[in-house]
Formats: C-alpha cells, sequence, structure tokens
C-alpha cells in the first residue's frame, strides 16, 4: 500500500490544482480551434498539444519539467530562451517570401510601417499598467502580430513574461480571422471595399536578387539589433531568388521550417505551467496584446484611406489591416473580405505587398527596441 501510495502521490491526483485543469481545457480549446475550425493549424496543434504536456500534473524533482534543469524539454525549450529558433524559422519564411507585389508597389510599404503603431501605443499601455520599460517594450512587439519576433525581443528583454508573450503573439496570429474582419466593417464603407486594384507589374530578376541584400543592409545600418532576424529573412529570400541555390531554399522553407515550427510550439505550449503562467500579469498582457494588435490594425486601414485623400490611383482600405506581419494569414483574410463584397476583387495579391513589409517592419522595431534597451 505504501508503494501504491508513493505512486499515486507522484502523477495527478497528488498533485493536480485547479490551475492546471484549466490550462488543460485552453490546451484542448486550441487543439479545437485548429482541427475543427482549421485557425492556424500548423500554430496551434503544436502549441495546444505543448499545453497539455506543460500542464499534466506531477511531483516535482522527476526532471520532467521544463523548467527543471537537466530535462529533455529544458534543453529543447533553451532555443526559446536564448533565442535560436526565432532567427531560424525566419530563414524558412524568407525561403518561401515573394517581395515582387511589395517591389511592383512600393508605396504600399508604407501600410506595413502604419501598422507598426500599435506596437509603440501597446508599449505606452503597457508602462502605464506599470510595467518596466524592457518588459513593456516586450509586450507591445505583440502587436506586430509576429510570433518569432516576439519570442526574440522577449528573451532578451522580459524572460519573465516569455511564455505569456509567447503565448498571446501566437494566439492573435491564428485568430486573424476572427479580430480583423469587424475592425476592418467598422472603419471602411462598401464602396471602400469594393475598390478594385491594378494588378502588380512585373519585377526583373536583378532587381529580385539585389532587394534582399540592399535591404538588409539598409534596415540594420540603422538597426543592427535586427541583424539575427532580418539577416536570415533575407538571407533565406537570397536563396530563393538567387536561382542557383534552389536545393538550400528548398529544404529551408519546407524541412527545416516544419522542424523548427514544431520544436517552438511545442516548447513554447509546454512553458504554460499553471503555477507561472496563471498570473494577474498575464492576463494584462493578455488584454494588451489584444489591443495592440486591433490598434495595429486600424491603424493600416486609417492610413490607406489617408492616402487615398492624395492619390488618384486608390487604394482598398481593406489591405491596411495586413500590415501587420501573419503571413499570409492577413492577407488572406483581406481576399475574404473583399470578395465577400465583389467576387471578382482580387486582393490577395495587392495585400502581400503591406504584410511582407510589416514582417520587415516589426523585425526593425524589435531591433530599434533592443537597440535602446539592452545592455
Amino acid at each position: 500500500m505504501e508503494i501504491l501510495f508513493d505512486f499515486l502521490s507522484a502523477g495527478a491526483f497528488g498533485n493536480a490544482s485547479v490551475g492546471n485543469i484549466v490550462m488543460l481545457a485552453v490546451g484542448c480549446g486550441f487543439l479545437f480551434l485548429a482541427i475543427r475550425k482549421d485557425f492556424e493549424p500548423l500554430l496551434l496543434v503544436p502549441i495546444g498539444f505543448g499545453i497539455l504536456i506543460g500542464n499534466i500534473p506531477f511531483r516535482l524533482g522527476m526532471e520532467l519539467s521544463i523548467y527543471e534543469e537537466g530535462s529533455v524539454l529544458s534543453i529543447l525549450y533553451q532555443g526559446v530562451t536564448k533565442g535560436y529558433y526565432p532567427p531560424l524559422i525566419f530563414l524558412g519564411i524568407g525561403a518561401m517570401t515573394d517581395f515582387g507585389a511589395m517591389l511592383s508597389k512600393p508605396r504600399l510599404i508604407l501600410l506595413g510601417a502604419a501598422a507598426q503603431s500599435g506596437i509603440f501605443l501597446t508599449l505606452l499601455g503597457a508602462l502605464l499598467l506599470g510595467f518596466p520599460v524592457n518588459e513593456a517594450a516586450a509586450i507591445g512587439i505583440i502587436g506586430g502580430a509576429d510570433g518569432p519576433t516576439a519570442i526574440f525581443l522577449s528573451s532578451m528583454l522580459a524572460p519573465k513574461y516569455l511564455g505569456a508573450i509567447a503565448i498571446a503573439s501566437y494566439s492573435y496570429m491564428a485568430l486573424v480571422p476572427v479580430i480583423q474582419p469587424p475592425i476592418i466593417r467598422l472603419l471602411t464603407t462598401r464602396r471602400e471595399r469594393l475598390i478594385e486594384m491594378k494588378p502588380s507589374r512585373p519585377v526583373s530578376k536583378r532587381l529580385r536578387i539585389l532587394f534582399p541584400i540592399v535591404a538588409f543592409l539598409l534596415t540594420c545600418l540603422i538597426a543592427p539589433g535586427a541583424i539575427p532576424l532580418l539577416g536570415m529573412l533575407f538571407f533565406g529570400n537570397l536563396l530563393k531568388e538567387s536561382g542557383v541555390t534552389e536545393r538550400l531554399a528548398n529544404t529551408a522553407r519546407n524541412a527545416f521550417i516544419d522542424i523548427v515550427t514544431i520544436l517552438l510550439g511545442l516548447t513554447v505550449g509546454a512553458s504554460t505551467d499553471a503555477r507561472r503562467f496563471l498570473t494577474p500579469d498575464s492576463l494584462k498582457i493578455f488584454l494588451l496584446g489584444a489591443a495592440s494588435f486591433a490598434v495595429a490594425t486600424a491603424a493600416g486601414v486609417l492610413f490607406a484611406k489617408l492616402m487615398n485623400v492624395f492619390t488618384k490611383d486608390k487604394i482598398n482600405p481593406i489591405i491596411g489591416a495586413a500590415g501587420v506581419s501573419a503571413v499570409p494569414a492577413a492577407a488572406r483574410v483581406c481576399q475574404m473580405m473583399g470578395a465577400r463584397e465583389n467576387p471578382t476583387n482580387y486582393l490577395i495579391g495587392p495585400a502581400m505587398a503591406p504584410n511582407v513589409a510589416g514582417v520587415i517592419g516589426s523585425a526593425v522595431s524589435a531591433g530599434v527596441l533592443l537597440g535602446a534597451l539592452a545592455g
């Protein structure tokens, strides 16, 4: 009986808490959204199952927890805490990204820049709620809707809140189809949503090759803190566009990024141990993240409307919402909303311009904040 009692006390019967049950329900909710609703399953399935792994109750000291030094999960989690995984994700993103739409219509870059205002407004909000400036900066980056960038910056500036910031960032990335449409409808008229945009002009091979080199030099000379992210992003894009490294590009955008995504998603999910995750500060982070994402979406839409005041070639303001860096989810939302008003309206091409510009913009913002606050 003593052996049986020891066995039972090592597991859920002796260590379960209400917090564990809540987080297990959250993990199941993520899996439901991913599998049943098809909300970013490549993100939510690993994160959701990771939440289950991280909240199975057991007796501490068994070297199983992600927070117990020497455990398998803690070793894998070093890719998050040390910032290894985000640059590797950016390598794969670069290898699968086509910057042609942005290069064809450079003015749409401004929409990606406008959406970054959500980052800095949320930083101010976090300061008002009492967070120190480093942690406020890491929380603000959630507004970029870029999970790898949020993880990279929070691992440097706010490791205490790394799990909450990472989960918030990926949650809002996955919920783009839920969050953005009401904001777009609120800020636009039907007439504006019916605007049809001209197809993008072809972009030369030479320009496609030169862009990642020149863009890397310009952005990282200004914000050297972004070198790990933008260096890998533009390197991956050069592998794609050069035409001589197709094997490397194909590996980076397929098997390589899939492996890193699995490890990142699973360990981020497993970091949500209820004892560390269910705190008042985590709730504040989620609320600030939601506000940040809403502000970023609204800023992109409103800036597109402002640009239309000064230009003859009108922009459909729907695509301003794609200025957040949730690639390509935000662009798909723009296409869906445009097609709902007019089935012949093809917006995903133009929307990819601010979408990929938003990826660069959020990484530059992270580099600026890191340069200003680190050390």
